[in-house]
């Protein structure tokens, strides 16, 4: 009996175990993990490092895997083996889809205008010289150089005119009471060859020295050479990414004026951990361009990936908290950010979008602005 009953036990797990693996096989599969790896430009890596992220991914079946790199330099890694790439913008994200195999078009989950973050002092300087419009601190509109400013909008026209003079703090009024504004007036910026916001910094600086043409030719591109050159060559060494900068700048070091993503500082603004902001005043370019963050899907897996971003209701939300716009759904970031519209502007009022030349061309303007 002792025999007998051992070998029904031995059968009834057998049983037991072949019968989970069917259900994993069957009812299961739709959430069966799969690990999906992909290059992301470096913005968005606290995303998708956040615990929250990855257990909204996991809830969904997926595992991702990330590197980073400049959203211009993806083109130049091997991407086999990756599932998907993810530029900050869709000039990149074009380029790459022609050079790798991709599973169908982009996908563009979420974006984020560029501003320019000063301090206080900066700001007032700009605003008082006609290169900048402040508002009084809770965003309501309020016009002059109120000492208590958070948010303005920078004067693209008259800014590049002082950049073409080489015009420095010292020159202008107001700036003598602050030691630390001194010698020539400029943004920092990223690196234009390899980095997104460098990249589109130059597109929008060119579309407003034309006359408010985008770059069509190698003509357009000759015409505003050198003031691109001297936008980034004042710079000196530049970063890849925008992340090195604009924490200086939040430490209290560095440039006073810093191109970066308006996502990184509303992600700072509703972190549960928030860092002091300190004297931050957030400058909307009156022309700017914005990042339209475009995954590039080089396997099903990744196109899966990418259309979950743009439609789960928990990613979305979680991309809100991260500071990103998702695309067509303005009440989601307008509802998160509300309390803090003393430095955001939700509405974007009076921005204007400038067109994006073709990926050869902004390359070329890059190449000549870094000499």
């Amino acid at each position: 009996m002792g025999i007998v009953l051992a070998v029904f036990l031995i059968a009834g797990v057998a049983a037991a175990v072949a019968l989970g693996r069917d259900s994993k096989a069957d009812g299961d599969s739709g959430t069966a993990a799969k690990t999906v790896r992909g290059v992301i430009g470096s913005e968005k890596a606290e995303f998708f490092a956040d615990p929250d992220t990855v257990k909204a991914l996991a809830a969904k079946g997926f595992t991702v895997r990330t590197e980073t790199s400049g959203s211009w330099a993806m083109d130049r890694l091997p991407l086999k083996g990756y599932d998907f790439a993810f530029p900050g913008s869709k000039a990149p994200a074009d380029e790459l889809s022609r050079s790798a195999e991709a599973r169908g078009g982009p996908l563009r989950p979420f974006y984020s205008p560029l501003v320019v973050v000063a301090h206080r002092n900066a700001a007032e300087v700009l605003a008082a010289n006609g290169l900048a419009r402040l508002r009084a601190e809770g965003g309501d509109g309020a016009g002059g150089g109120s000492k208590w400013a958070t948010q303005g909008t920078l004067l693209m026209g008259p800014y590049l005119a002082a950049a073409e003079d080489d015009r420095t703090w010292q020159q202008l009024k107001g700036a003598s009471g602050h030691a630390e504004l001194s010698g020539t007036v400029f943004i920092t910026s990223t690196d234009p060859v390899s980095s997104n916001s460098g990249a589109l910094y130059l597109a929008a600086a060119s579309y407003v020295a034309d006359g408010g043409r985008v770059a069509t030719d190698a003509k357009a591109v000759e015409r505003t050479a050198p003031l691109l050159r001297k936008l980034v060559q004042v710079q000196g060494a530049q970063q890849t990414s925008s992340d090195a900068p604009f924490r200086d700048f939040i430490s209290g070091v560095g440039n006073p004026l810093v191109l970066v993503y308006e996502s990184q500082v509303a992600s700072l603004l509703m972190s549960s951990q928030r860092q002091e902001v300190g004297d931050l005043v957030v400058l909307y370019p009156d022309t700017t361009v914005s990042s339209d963050h475009t995954l590039v899907p080089l396997t099903d897996h990744g196109r899966e990936l990418g259309e979950l971003l743009s439609t789960d209701p928990v990613l979305r939300k979680l991309a809100v908290r991260h500071g990103f716009r998702p695309q067509g759904a303005a009440a989601e970031f307008t509802a998160a950010t509300a309390g803090h519209t003393a430095y955001i502007d939700q509405r974007l009022t009076g921005v204007r979008q400038a067109p994006v030349p073709t990926a050869e061309l902004l390359r070329s303007m890059a190449r000549q602005a870094r000499g």
